[in-house]
């Protein structure tokens, strides 16, 4: 059967973006091919490659043991109670920007190429597209937001355990796909060997779309339930990177592509132009916080309430 989780907005906002890139004069091919364009550096901050989850070394086998735990606790069951109680939306009311600040307090123990703190990787993922593309100025906002359901690991959102924040996504309810990093663990999964979980499709049928699926728990699905409910006008684009940015089986390994419409689709195209920034932007040099503090809070007064339940 087919879980409905809820309706996708904003349909018509994504062609609409896509017609407006076309007439960019850096649009998604020529700011890959600008003199000025931000390039992807070799290495990561601690001098290895990005995303290398196999070497040997203290901080490897502090996000190896992430990923088990994460691995064996995001079920079914989990990611339903997990929607229901942060639906309420009822931990705080805040603006974006003192959630930017809050960032300041989370280190991400699942990422393998960087140990500062969340507001600068937020910072340099949004000034880096914003070079590239300065006319899309969702996508410097998105940049800036895409992390922001990360508090949910600080007290005074629950404190729930960094399995459950932060870390690549994957859809619930069907086979966990060999793609995800460190895939032996899910055989302690108790969906594992769940019939009724267990084949490609799962509960869910082809091309229902990706709004259709549960996806495990963590920031991404959080914020993007804080954009949505909170009435951003964001486009749809940009609440998909919100919500799929760490959904790299899919937009890094191109699996589970059975389960999307037309609509994910062409969303993804725009999601695969930011992994790059949220990437390998990452660095030891700081963005000055001040300087391009009002520029984005111009942003977020254009497509955020002034303060949002959280």
């Amino acid at each position: 059967m087919t879980i409905s989780i809820e309706k996708p907005m904003f349909v018509e906002e994504v062609s609409a973006f896509q017609k407006k890139s076309e007439n960019n004069t850096r649009d998604l091919t020529m700011a890959s091919e600008h003199d000025e364009a931000f390039l992807a550096p070799e290495m990561n901050a601690f001098g290895r490659q990005f995303r290398n989850y196999d070497a040997e070394n203290e901080r490897q086998k502090s996000v190896e043991e992430f990923y088990r735990l994460q691995h064996i606790n995001q079920t079914v069951d989990f990611v339903k109670k997990m929607r229901a109680e942060y639906g309420k939306l009822d931990k705080m009311v805040m603006s974006i920007w003192e959630c930017c600040e809050l960032l300041n307090d989370v280190v991400d123990e699942s990422d393998p190429d960087l140990d500062e703190p969340q507001i600068q990787h937020l910072l340099q993922s949004a000034e880096a597209i914003r070079k590239d593309y300065p006319n899309e100025e969702w996508l410097h906002l998105t940049a800036l937001i895409h992390d922001l359901g990360k508090v949910i690991t600080l007290p005074q959102f629950g404190g729930l355990p960094q399995w459950a924040t932060v870390g690549d996504t994957f859809p619930v309810g069907c086979a966990f796909d060999e793609s995800n990093v460190h895939h032996k663990y899910f055989s302690e999964n108790p969906d594992f060997h769940n019939q009724a979980y267990n084949t490609k499709s799962g509960i869910y049928t082809e091309g229902c779309g990706l709004n259709n699926v549960m996806m495990s728990w963590g920031h991404d699905d959080y914020m993007y339930l804080v954009a949505k409910e909170n009435g951003s006008t964001l486009p749809s684009a940009g609440q998909f990177i919100i919500r799929y940015h760490s959904f790299y089986p899919l937009h890094t390994a191109g699996e589970y592509t059975h389960l999307m419409n037309e609509e994910d689709k062409e969303n993804l195209k725009w999601l695969h132009v930011f992994n790059k920034y949220d990437l390998y932007s990452k660095s030891k040099v700081h963005v000055d916080v001040e300087k391009v503090k009002p520029y984005y809070m111009s942003l977020i007064r254009k497509y955020f309430p002034e303060n949002l339940r959280w």
